[in-house]
């Protein structure tokens, strides 16, 4: 047969070989070699083969078993290993990624996907592969390895596959499942883990900051927000990421980690992403919740203690004390006003605080504690701040101590009466004509004390009527003339009239 360089193939047993090979080969394993030596009745006997075996020639054989097939058989399938967790298997109609090394039966090599370092991709039970192979893939876990053998009447039967496989050939197959799909698969959700309180969940048009961790079903990490210490950030139902995380993310609540599975058809079809994401590959993103919020969104307020009989409470202008303790959403710390030695203070409206934090302490009582949820349009916004992330809702837990009313803005000082009519002749205590510092802080006191006026809270009073006394000394030389002092009220006025 070396000769003539094609094995011989031929049924066992049913006359077809001459007897002694017939009862020769009997018990043969595959890869087995045996010497025969098969007697003249048992050969071609007293007649022998014209021109080739003379009479009564006892013959020698030096057999190799290649392949041993019965028509009876059926695959040999045989698990080399399967996942831990297997939510689901392969069904006809699949499309499936593996990779696989072919070799005949006797271990001779004939084709691999490792050698073209690419998977083989194909759909199930629909024809393409051989019949055996369409049958050995079924009920497969992604991640699972099987050995797979199937007789020739299920792979290339008579007439073999090119020079590689030869007619009547039983194929073995070491197969890798990679991952599989269907294409009327939607995304696969699975909640990992969800926080017992979740008073909102994420809908269309919400801003979502997330981590996540991007594998192929075969745990091959392509991508990671970890890596870059960074979360994602990006509207959710409006087209900025691939169709499966734009649906697998609604519903999210605020620190949950879920896990979604996306098939090639709802992330990056056949084509693939760079050189990390092959055609047709499921995806999976193990991602965690960190904030969402909603550009429409207000402040959050949630009043934790408010002190009983509460009739006053903080307006706009008002000087206010107050301690703070500022986070994530996630917990993670940011501020406190507890790390120094006094309250913040501050004026509302006064543009010193972020918009949402002004807001979330108005109409506070002394001795109140509320709990502010701060959109970042009402704080930070996008670009954040120095230890703030960008796009980052912000939990503030605030307690007001102490407020003092306030002045409309523009102002230093007003007067809860009229003022004196001869206000500059009181102002002038010594009558020289002239108002010099000293005389401008004294009398400004006095009113404050006799409860005429009030000046603007601030934690430095004496800056307040320092200001006030610079803004009267209009050319700046020390002293205050009847020409230069002026109320502010006439000054507004004079101001509408150049207007008009």
């Amino acid at each position: 047969s070396y000769d003539r360089r094609a094995t011989v193939a031929g049924v066992v047993g049913v006359g077809r070989l001459i007897t002694g090979m017939d009862r020769g080969l009997l018990g043969m394993c595959v890869n087995e070699r045996r010497h025969l030596i098969v007697p003249p009745h048992l050969g071609y006997g007293s007649i022998g083969v014209a021109g080739l075996i003379p009479p009564d020639a006892t013959l020698y054989f030096d057999v190799v078993m290649l392949d041993i097939w019965n028509k009876d058989d059926k695959l040999q399938i045989t698990t080399l290993s399967k996942p831990e967790h297997c939510n689901r298997t392969v069904e006809n109609s699949d499309f499936v990624r593996y990779h696989y090394n072919g070799t005949l039966l006797d271990g001779t090599p004939f084709d691999s996907s490792y050698s073209k370092d690419s998977t083989y991709d194909t759909y199930v039970g629909t024809g393409w592969l051989i019949k055996g192979m369409d049958q050995g893939l079924l009920g497969m876990c992604a991640g699972e390895k099987r050995s797979i053998i199937i007789p020739p009447f299920l792979a290339y039967g008579e007439k073999g596959y090119g020079t590689v496989i030869p007619p009547q050939a039983s194929l073995v197959f070491s197969v890798l499942l990679v991952d599989f799909h269907n294409p009327k698969d939607g995304v696969f959700l699975e909640h990992l883990e969800v926080p017992e309180s979740c008073k909102r969940r994420a809908v269309t048009g919400d801003f979502v900051r997330y981590h996540y961790n991007g594998t192929l079903m075969d745990g091959t990490l392509f991508d990671s927000s970890y890596s870059r210490n960074q979360t994602y950030n990006t509207y959710i139902g409006k087209g900025y990421i691939i169709p499966g995380m734009d649906q697998g993310l609604q519903g999210v609540c605020m620190g949950e980690r879920r896990r979604v599975v996306v098939p090639p058809h709802l992330a990056y079809g056949e084509n693939g992403a760079g050189d990390k994401i092959p055609g047709s590959a499921v995806l999976i993103f193990d991602v965690h919740i960190i904030d969402f919020h909603n550009p429409a969104d207000p402040v959050e307020i949630e009043t934790v203690y408010r002190p009983e009989g509460c009739n006053v409470t903080t307006r706009d202008r008002d000087f206010i004390r107050y301690h703070y303790n500022c986070s994530l959403l996630d917990g993670t710390k940011l501020f406190s006003s507890h790390d120094y030695e006094k309250p913040q203070e501050v004026t509302l409206g006064a543009n010193k605080v972020i918009e949402g934090l002004n807001s979330g302490l108005l109409n506070m009582c002394a001795g109140e504690r509320r709990v502010l949820i701060i959109p970042p349009h009402l704080g930070h916004g996008e670009s954040g701040a120095r230890g703030v992330p960008g796009s980052a809702v912000l939990r503030f837990e605030v307690e007001l101590i102490s407020m003092e009313e306030g002045v409309p803005e523009g102002y230093l000082f007003i007067w809860h009466g009229e003022p004196p009519a001869s206000l500059y002749e009181q102002m002038d205590l010594n009558k020289d004509g002239e108002i010099p510092a000293d005389e401008f802080s004294t009398f400004i006191k006095t009113q404050v004390a006799e409860g005429k006026g009030r000046l603007m809270p601030s934690s430095d009073p004496e800056k307040v009527i320092a200001d006030m006394f610079r803004n009267q000394d209009r050319n700046q030389d020390g002293k205050i003339t009847s020409e230069e002092l002026k109320l502010k009220s006439d000054e507004d006025q004079e101001k509408i009239h150049e207007e008009l």
